[in-house]
């Protein structure tokens, strides 16, 4: 039996380019939780069709509680809810297949929407033994350390880049191509999910043909954290192991990706306190 596991964000779906599209309680919010159970469901459906059993999906977005659990079919079983341990990617571990959707580029790419890695207003940059990462690529190291390949990718346009130069294997679909953080433009919502489906469809059958690989890091892992303040900086440097490179910047040293990823996680918290003491 096949287990499929897809991570959902919102900044990188079709369509989305306004704030108001991603907190809830503005304007556009239903909106854009519309068109990302649209695309779940196109997904799901696709993946269940060919081979699936079942699909864990990780409600992955701000409070983590943005798709429509009444629309969801019933092989599906959704995580939701923040905080969680491992934040988009809990549980990958029991899946044999990763599908990421509505991802975006990493912070400071130029001409991508809502660029950001993690945490947009508390962290500048995030470096995995010397290579800066996105959101994907510390969520694709993490379910490799579980030999969970990531089939298929879509998002922004410019997070495409990443996606092919670290696991070319990996199926990629546009959902947008962005002008500014807050503009982008979008194929209409049937041509989408057509791509999408033949997308799968392919990612599949690479996955069963052995096509596709987990990506691996290795250890033990250097984690290096640059900071929006060096407010944040101070209090990451109480972490014991940790070690101040500049004004902004924390570096240790973790034993393998996990527990990189769940003090990376920490320490976000912490900072996440510290704003709210002093705003």
């Amino acid at each position: 039996m096949l287990k499929a596991y897809i991570s959902v964000d919102l900044e990188g779906m079709p369509f989305i380019v306004s704030i108001d599209h991603l907190l809830i309680g503005k304007p556009l919010y239903e909106e854009a939780r519309r068109i990302a159970t649209d695309i779940v469901l196109t997904a799901a459906e696709t993946l269940h069709n060919h081979g699936f059993d079942e699909i864990l999906i990780a409600d992955s977005h701000g409070p983590m509680v943005n798709l429509r659990v009444e629309e969801l079919p019933e092989y599906v079983e959704l995580i939701r809810g923040f905080p969680r341990p491992t934040s988009m990617i809990v549980d990958i571990g029991q899946t044999d297949v990763a599908v990421f959707l509505g991802y975006h580029a990493k912070s400071a790419t130029p001409h991508a929407i809502f660029d950001h890695t993690y945490s947009g207003s508390l962290i500048n940059r995030l470096k995995i033994n010397e290579v800066e990462v996105s959101e994907y690529l510390l969520n694709a190291y993490f379910a490799g350390h579980y030999n969970v390949p990531v089939i298929l990718v879509a998002g922004d346009e410019k997070l495409m880049e990443d996606v092919s130069q670290f696991t070319p294997w990996t199926e990629k679909v546009i959902f947008k191509k962005s002008y500014s953080r807050y503009s982008a433009r979008s194929k209409n919502l049937k041509v989408i999910k057509k791509t999408l489906r033949e997308s799968l469809v392919k990612a599949v059958n690479k996955f069963k043909n052995k096509e596709t690989k987990p990506l691996k890091v290795k250890n033990p892992v250097s984690v290096e954290v640059e900071f929006k303040s060096s407010g944040y900086a101070d209090i990451a440097e109480l972490l014991p192991g940790a070690t101040r490179v500049d004004g902004l910047t924390v570096k240790l040293i973790s034993k393998d990706i996990v527990e990189a990823y769940r003090v990376f996680e920490l320490l976000v918290f912490a900072c996440a306190g510290v704003k709210s003491m002093f705003k």
